[in-house]
């Protein structure tokens, strides 16, 4: 019998298996390179502290896990991790929310860009430290200042980012949802939106690095409580120890919230492209 020369394709049950275990091997992969990464700065950083002339200036990651124990033990630092968190939350809200606003008149009116365009330089340029002080003085030092502090110097960052994705908007897909006369709901929701996911997905990831940041400066120049005073008392102390057990507590803190809820989100909300 003549032998068939039609090509064979594979099984469907072949090409689910093989789907799931490349999927297997990328989430794998997506957790063991983070880990080696991690165990990587950690031999680093034994090796310099066992190179250090003196330990007290180089603690090894053990003696900063012991700080993070005691503090933690003495409700120390969750305390003032928490209050640090609130302040984060609540100025990340305000600059995301203003940002998100101006960065879409910006982007979509073009007297708008043109008039705002110097303000923008201008604060963008302004410093951070320069903001703060200022806040203190004129408003005083309570938490709305500290907290508008950190969001004035947030929101120009936002605007920039949210105006570059306003005006990469397909303007055929507008043209088409107002021709078909799609409620403005509808429209912000299936055309808008999914859109400008990628430039909010930046201008969140950026503005939470920077924000943290910010509020450790502006708990060490006028609050009482908070990881930037911890670390300022620490500082005055020289107990690096001290200092790097607060500070790698914080980060540990923000990593999770990137990798439990920034990249799902992404992710997410970047499903249509695939």
């Amino acid at each position: 019998m003549a032998r068939s020369l039609a090509p064979t394709e594979p099984a469907p049950s072949a090409t689910i298996t093989g789907d799931a275990a490349l999927a297997r091997g990328t989430g794998l992969r997506r957790v063991l390179v983070p880990v080696l990464s991690l165990l990587l700065l950690l031999a680093l950083w034994q090796a310099g502290a066992m190179l250090a002339a003196n330990p007290r200036l180089m603690p090894p990651p053990a003696a900063v896990l012991r700080a993070i124990a005691a503090e933690t033990a003495s409700g120390e630092l969750p305390w003032h991790l928490g209050i640090t968190l609130l302040r984060v939350a609540a100025s990340f809200v305000l600059a995301m929310g203003i940002g998100i606003v101006i960065g879409l008149v910006m982007g979509r009116v073009r007297l708008a860009d043109e008039l705002g365009q110097p303000w923008l330089v201008f604060f963008l340029n302004l410093p951070a430290l320069v903001t703060i002080i200022l806040c203190y003085i004129w408003i005083g030092l309570v938490e709305t200042a500290a907290v508008a502090a950190v969001a004035l110097n947030k929101i120009p960052n936002v605007v920039v980012t949210v105006r570059e994705g306003a005006r990469a908007l397909d303007k055929g897909l507008l043209e088409m949802a107002e021709v078909f006369e799609v409620p403005w709901r509808r429209r912000i929701e299936h055309v808008v939106l999914p859109q400008l996911y990628p430039y909010l997905a930046v201008a969140a990831r950026s503005g939470l690095a920077l924000i943290w940041k910010i509020v450790l400066v502006v708990e060490l120049l006028g609050r009482s409580n908070g990881v930037g005073f911890q670390l300022g008392v620490f500082f005055q102390m020289f107990d690096v120890a001290g200092i790097l057990a607060y500070a790698l507590s914080f980060i540990v803190v923000v990593q999770l919230i990137e990798w439990g809820i920034l990249q799902p989100l992404e992710r997410r909300v970047n499903r249509w492209r695939r």
